[in-house]
C-alpha cells in the first residue's frame, strides 16, 4: 500500500468517527456545555458593559458568549485601529478579537468614556481596562505611559512595557457616588494614550465595598490548577474576575482538586464572594508533610504613602477525610493571628476581609494547621485601597453645564467627564473653586457661534461670578434672573443679536457697581428707561435684605392663595404660571439661606407671605418671625416654636431647634398648595386633614389626575407635574437631614420649568420659548 493509498484511509476513518460523534455525542461533552449554559445564564443576571474599543460593530464573542458594544456610543473623540496582522490573536480563548481592535487619542489632555449603568448611583462595580499595543502604527514602540483615572481620581499609570503578542489590564473595585461613570486616559506627555477594552459589572455584594475609596485589584489567585487550562474567568465567574494561577507557591506546595464540587453543592452555602466552581475545586497543601503554608506580596505600585490593604482567602474542604477528623488551622497576616478555623466537606469558607497597613508595601501569611491534618488553601485575593481625595463637581452645577453643552451643541475636544477635575485638565473657558465639591465660578463662551435664546440652564449655575457670552449669534430678550444670581458680578453679553428692553434690576446693579455689565453691539437691544414694560416702583431682585419688605409691601400686589381660590378660569394661574411662582420662591429663600450673610431663615414661609406683582413675579413678605444666624458658620438658633398650622416643621416644633431645613419644610408644603389647589389643612366631616395625609394615598396609587388642582382642567405635562411632586415631597421628610438644600431644590424646579416650557412648544408648534425667568414672563391664559 503506497502513501496516497494510506492517506485515503486515514481520511476514511476520520470522516466515520465524525459520522459518528454527530450521530452519537459524548454524554461528557454534552454535560459540560449544558453546564456552560447555566453559567452564562447565572452570569447574565450580573450584566453589565462589555466595550471593545475601536471595534466596527457590535457582536457576540463565540467562546465566552460576551456581548460586545463598539464604543461610538460612549466617546466621541479618538481613531479607531487595529494591531498589526502578524499580532491578531481571533482565536485566542476568552481575549480573541477584542484586543485586536483599539482606540487611539491623538488630540486633547484628557479624553474620557461615559458609562452609565442601569443600577445608577450608590452602587458597587467591578471596572476593568485592557490595553494591548500590537504595533499598530508599525513603529514597534516598547514603552508608553500615561494615566489612567476613574471619576475625578487618579487610578493607575499605564506605563509597563508593552510586548506585542501580549496585554495588560487594570481592575478596579469602584464605589460611584454619581449615575454616570467616566473612565478618562490622561495624556502625559510620553506617547499616544489608547484602550483596548472596557468592562463595567454591577457588583451587588457587600464583601467587596469600601466607603473609603476603590479597591484595587492586586492578586487573584487560583491555587492548585493546571496551567495548560488557563484562566477562569466569565462565564465561569459571574463577576468576569480573571482568576490567575499563583507560581509563587509551586515549590513548595503539592496540588490537589476534586470533581465533587458543582454549583449545586455551593448553592446557599458560605460563598459570599461568589467565587467559580472551578477555583474551589482545586487547592494546594504543604509538601513533605509540613504544616504550614507562607506567602510574601510586595506592592510594586508603592508611592510616598503607607499602602492599605484587604485581604480576602478562600477555602473548600475537597478531601473525604476518615475517622471524623476535621482539618483546623490559623492565619497569621503581617504578624497577627486569627482564628481556629475548622473546615467542613465541599462547604465554602470565606475569610476576610482583613484590612492591613505596611510602609513597605508588603502583605505576608502564613496558614499553620492546629490538627493532624496539613492546611489548605484554595485561593486568595490581595486589593489595596485607593483614596478617593476628591468629590465629583456638585451635581447641580454638573447638569446645568451639560444641558448647556447639549443645547449649544458644544463639540470641545477637551469637554468631557468631570467639568472641574481632575485639575490639570478642566474644560477650556471653565473655572471653578477649590471646595469639595468644586463648583463652578466662571464660564467663557466667548466667540464660541452659539445661537438661539440664553439658555435657561445658565441660571443654574448659582456660584458663577464671571459669564461672557460676547460676540456669538444669541437672540431674544435678557433675562432679568441674572440678576438674581448671588454671586455674579461679570456678565458680557455685547456683540449678540439680542432684543427687547434691559431688565430694570441689571441696571441697577451695574449703575452701583455690584455687576459689571457689557451690552454694546446688540442693535435691537434698548437699552433706555421708556421702552422698558411698566413696573413696579421698586423692581428689586428677590429680597436683598429684611429692611427691603416694608418697601416691598408698598407694592400693588395680590396673593398666591387668593389667585388659587378664584372662582373665573380666565384668571386663575395656569400650571405653568405656577411653577415659575415656585422658581422665584425658591430663588427668594435660596439668596436667603445662602447669599445673606450670615443666613437668615423666614420662618413663617407660606402662600400668604407669597406676593405677587402685576405680571405675577412672586416675592416673599413678611419678615416678622425672621431669625439671622449669629454668625456665618451656624447650623441652627434655639427659639420657641413659632409659625402658621400645616407649615410648621414637626422637628422644629418638637425640638425648637430652627434650622434651614425649617424654611424646606414650609417650602414643600407651599409647593403642594401650587400642585394641588387644597390649603395645607383641609376641613372635613371629622375635623381637618393636613394636606401631606391627604396626597399620600393618591401618591401611591400613582393617581395623578386627582392630585393636580382639577380648576387646570388637565392642561399640564404629566411627566412634569410628577418631577414637580416628587420635588415637594423631598422638602418634608420628618428629619431635616434628609432634606435637600434649597440651592438642589432650585436647581430641580428650574428643570421642571424648562420641561414644562419644552412641552408647550412641542404641543403648539408656534410658541415661542421665552427664558425670561423675571417680570417679562407672564402666563398663558388658555
Amino acid at each position: 500500500m503506497d502513501g496516497g493509498q494510506i492517506l485515503l484511509s486515514y481520511i476514511k476513518v476520520w470522516v466515520i468517527l465524525l459520522l459518528l460523534s454527530a450521530t452519537f455525542p459524548n454524554s461528557k461533552l454534552a454535560a459540560k456545555n449544558t453546564e456552560q449554559d447555566k453559567k452564562r445564564k447565572l452570569a447574565a443576571e450580573n450584566s453589565g458593559i462589555s466595550i471593545d474599543c475601536g471595534a466596527d460593530e457590535d457582536y457576540t464573542d463565540r467562546n465566552t458568549g460576551i456581548s460586545y458594544k463598539t464604543d461610538k456610543d460612549f466617546i466621541s473623540t479618538g481613531k479607531n485601529k487595529v494591531v498589526a496582522p502578524e499580532y491578531d490573536l481571533t482565536s485566542t480563548l476568552y481575549y480573541g478579537k477584542m484586543v485586536n481592535s483599539l482606540r487611539i487619542f491623538p488630540e486633547g489632555d484628557r479624553n474620557c468614556y461615559t458609562l452609565k449603568p442601569r443600577e445608577g448611583k450608590n452602587q458597587n462595580y467591578y471596572v476593568r481596562a485592557f490595553f494591548r499595543y500590537g504595533n499598530y502604527d508599525s513603529k514597534n514602540q516598547t514603552q508608553i505611559k500615561f494615566d489612567l483615572y476613574i471619576g475625578v481620581n487618579y487610578w493607575a499609570t499605564v506605563e509597563e512595557t508593552f510586548e506585542n503578542k501580549y496585554w495588560i489590564n487594570y481592575d478596579i473595585i469602584h464605589y460611584s457616588v454619581t449615575d454616570t461613570i467616566y473612565v478618562c486616559l490622561v495624556n502625559t506627555g510620553f506617547g499616544v494614550p489608547f484602550i483596548s477594552g472596557l468592562d463595567l459589572l454591577f457588583m451587588n455584594d457587600s464583601s467587596y465595598r469600601s466607603m473609603n475609596g476603590s479597591l484595587l485589584r492586586r492578586v487573584q489567585a487560583d491555587l492548585g490548577g493546571e496551567v495548560s487550562l488557563g484562566t477562569i474567568r466569565y462565564p465561569d465567574d459571574v463577576y468576569a474576575r480573571i482568576w490567575q494561577l499563583d507560581v509563587n507557591l509551586t515549590d513548595s506546595v503539592s496540588n490537589i482538586s476534586t470533581e465533587a464540587i458543582t454549583n449545586i453543592d455551593i448553592q446557599g452555602s458560605d460563598n459570599r464572594c461568589r467565587l467559580p466552581v472551578e477555583v474551589l475545586r482545586t487547592a494546594v497543601q504543604p509538601r513533605n508533610g509540613l504544616k504550614s503554608l507562607s506567602y510574601t506580596y510586595t506592592s510594586p505600585y508603592k508611592e510616598n504613602f503607607t499602602p492599605e490593604f484587604l485581604v480576602f482567602f478562600h477555602f473548600a474542604e475537597i478531601e473525604q477525610i476518615a475517622g471524623g477528623k476535621l482539618r483546623e488551622f490559623t492565619i497569621t497576616l503581617n504578624g497577627l493571628k486569627y482564628g481556629l478555623f475548622t473546615l467542613e466537606y465541599l462547604k465554602p469558607l470565606t475569610i476576610g476581609p482583613y484590612k492591613l497597613q505596611d510602609q513597605e508595601g508588603l502583605v505576608r501569611f502564613s496558614i499553620d494547621a492546629s490538627s493532624d491534618l496539613p492546611p489548605i488553601l484554595n485561593a486568595f485575593e490581595i486589593f489595596e485601597l485607593l483614596p478617593l481625595h476628591d468629590s465629583p463637581t456638585n451635581q447641580t452645577d454638573v447638569d446645568a453645564i451639560m444641558a448647556i453643552k447639549k443645547a449649544y451643541k458644544i463639540d470641545r475636544v477637551d469637554w468631557q467627564g468631570d467639568p472641574c477635575l481632575p485639575r490639570i485638565t478642566t474644560w477650556t473657558g471653565l473655572q471653578c473653586n477649590n471646595d469639595n465639591p468644586p463648583r463652578i465660578i466662571s464660564l467663557n463662551l466667548s466667540s464660541s457661534q452659539l445661537s438661539g435664546n440664553i439658555d435657561v440652564s445658565l441660571l443654574s449655575l448659582t456660584t458663577i461670578q464671571s459669564l461672557d457670552l460676547s460676540n456669538n449669534e444669541l437672540t431674544g430678550t435678557v433675562p432679568e434672573a441674572f440678576a438674581q444670581l448671588p454671586h455674579l458680578t461679570i456678565l458680557y453679553l455685547s456683540r449678540n443679536k439680542l432684543t427687547g428692553a434691559v431688565p430694570y434690576s441689571l441696571k441697577e446693579k451695574s449703575k452701583s457697581r455690584q455687576l459689571q455689565l457689557s451690552l454694546d453691539g446688540n442693535l435691537d437691544l434698548c437699552k433706555i428707561d421708556t421702552c422698558e414694560k411698566k413696573q413696579g416702583s421698586f423692581p428689586v431682585p428677590v429680597i436683598a435684605s429684611v429692611i427691603s419688605v416694608s418697601v416691598l409691601l408698598l407694592l400693588s400686589i395680590i396673593t398666591i392663595f387668593w389667585r388659587l381660590k378664584r372662582e373665573n378660569s380666565t384668571n386663575m394661574l395656569n400650571w405653568r404660571a405656577r411653577l415659575q411662582i415656585a422658581v422665584d420662591a425658591a430663588q427668594g429663600l435660596e439668596y436667603l439661606h445662602n447669599g445673606c450673610r450670615p443666613p437668615i431663615v423666614h420662618r413663617d414661609l407660606k402662600s400668604s407671605n407669597i406676593l405677587l406683582t402685576e405680571n405675577l413675579q412672586a416675592k416673599i413678605a413678611d419678615f416678622g418671625l425672621s431669625k439671622a444666624f449669629a454668625n456665618e458658620g451656624d447650623s441652627h438658633v434655639t427659639t420657641v416654636p413659632a409659625g402658621t398650622p400645616g407649615y410648621i416643621d414637626p422637628e422644629f416644633r418638637a425640638s425648637g431647634n430652627l434650622n434651614k431645613k425649617s424654611d424646606v419644610y414650609s417650602f414643600g408644603i407651599l409647593l403642594c398648595e401650587l400642585i394641588t389647589g387644597q390649603p395645607p389643612l383641609i376641613r372635613g366631616h371629622q375635623g381637618h386633614t393636613h394636606i401631606l395625609q391627604w396626597v399620600s394615598p393618591l401618591v401611591e396609587r400613582g393617581d395623578i389626575q386627582s392630585i393636580i388642582d382639577p380648576r387646570l382642567q388637565g392642561e399640564f405635562n404629566t411627566n412634569c407635574a410628577w418631577k414637580a411632586l416628587e420635588i415637594a415631597l423631598s422638602c418634608v421628610p420628618p428629619t431635616s437631614i434628609q432634606r435637600p438644600d434649597m440651592s438642589d431644590i432650585l436647581g430641580e424646579l428650574k428643570e421642571c420649568l424648562a420641561m414644562e416650557m419644552s412641552s408647550e412648544i412641542s404641543m403648539c408648534g408656534s410658541v415661542e420659548m421665552s427664558l425670561v425667568l423675571g417680570t417679562d414672563m407672564a402666563p398663558n391664559l388658555r
